[in-house]
């Protein structure tokens, strides 16, 4: 029976690669001189920190503009609240989301089964897979989900017949 899975994932290389062209650009821009702007990939988050708020604003402009710039979507970050942390100092963590909630999972499934499109769908860990019998209802799916702005980025991988 032909199938695929519905999956949310980030490429962590091209994060990797913005955040670096981002710290870049906060140590030679001229407006960000003496703010000790930076930003930093842990594991699974960003962190942008700079001195004031106002110059922190500027500086998450420039690390969501390296993101879109790398393909990265803006939906696979979340967060980013300013804080003070103390010593005059700002930060904004954003989480990168990886991987589909359970929630998100069951309104996926809610509305693939609301399109009345001759599809099945199973919930499998932090993925989706939809199966049917006919190659041609999984591309109507395939069609359904792009043409819903969900909030997370959603790829389409093993596509099987």
């Amino acid at each position: 029976m032909p199938s695929f899975d519905v999956v949310s994932e980030v490429d962590l290389q091209e994060v990797r690669n913005a955040v670096d062209q981002a710290n870049r650009e906060l140590l030679t821009r001229y407006d960000f001189k003496g703010t000790d702007s930076l930003a930093r990939l842990a594991e699974s988050e960003v962190t942008v920190e700079s001195s004031t708020d106002h110059r922190l604003e500027a500086a998450v402009v420039v690390v969501r503009e390296k993101l879109a710039r790398r393909k990265v979507s803006q939906k696979a970050i979340s967060g980013g609240q300013p804080e003070e942390i103390g010593g005059g100092r700002w930060r904004s963590v954003f989480k990168l989301n990886q991987g589909i909630p359970q929630d998100a999972a069951k309104e996926l499934v809610k509305e693939i089964k609301g399109t009345k499109i001759k599809v099945q769908a199973a919930i499998q860990g932090d993925q989706v897979r939809i199966s049917g019998k006919k190659r041609d209802d999984l591309q109507e799916a395939i069609a359904a989900f792009r043409a819903l702005d969900f909030r997370l980025p959603l790829q389409y991988i093993n596509f099987r017949d």
